[in-house]
C-alpha cells in the first residue's frame, strides 16, 4: 500500500460545474465522488439533504462527499450499501426467487 493518500482526493476546476455546491473552500472541493455514492441510502446516508414536494431526495445543500475529510466516512457508508444489497439479495435467493 501506498504511503500517499493522494487518491482520497481528486479536482476537476476545468469541469463547467465546478464546484457543484456552494462553497467558501473551492481548493479543498472533492470531486472524486462526483455523484454520491450514498444517494441509494435514502435517510441513513448522513448527509444534509431535504426531500421534495413530489418524493425527490434533493442533496443540493449537501457538501459530505466533497469534503476532503470525508473520504473514510463515505467509503464506510459504501460498505454499508453493499452489505444491504447483499442481504437483499440472500433473502430473495432464499425465497425461491431467481437469481
Amino acid at each position: 500500500m501506498s504511503e500517499s493518500e493522494n487518491y482520497k482526493f481528486f479536482q476537476h476546476k476545468a469541469c463547467e460545474y465546478f464546484p457543484c455546491h456552494a462553497t467558501d473552500s473551492p481548493d479543498n472541493f472533492n470531486c472524486l465522488f462526483c455523484y454520491c455514492p450514498l444517494y441509494a441510502l435514502g435517510e441513513d446516508c448522513g448527509g444534509n439533504f431535504r426531500y421534495t414536494e413530489t418524493g425527490i431526495k434533493d442533496c443540493t445543500g449537501c457538501t459530505v462527499p466533497h469534503q476532503r475529510e470525508n473520504y473514510g466516512m463515505v467509503t464506510s457508508k459504501v460498505k454499508e450499501l453493499i452489505g444491504r444489497v447483499r442481504e437483499s439479495h440472500d433473502g430473495a435467493a432464499g425465497n425461491g426467487e431467481e437469481q
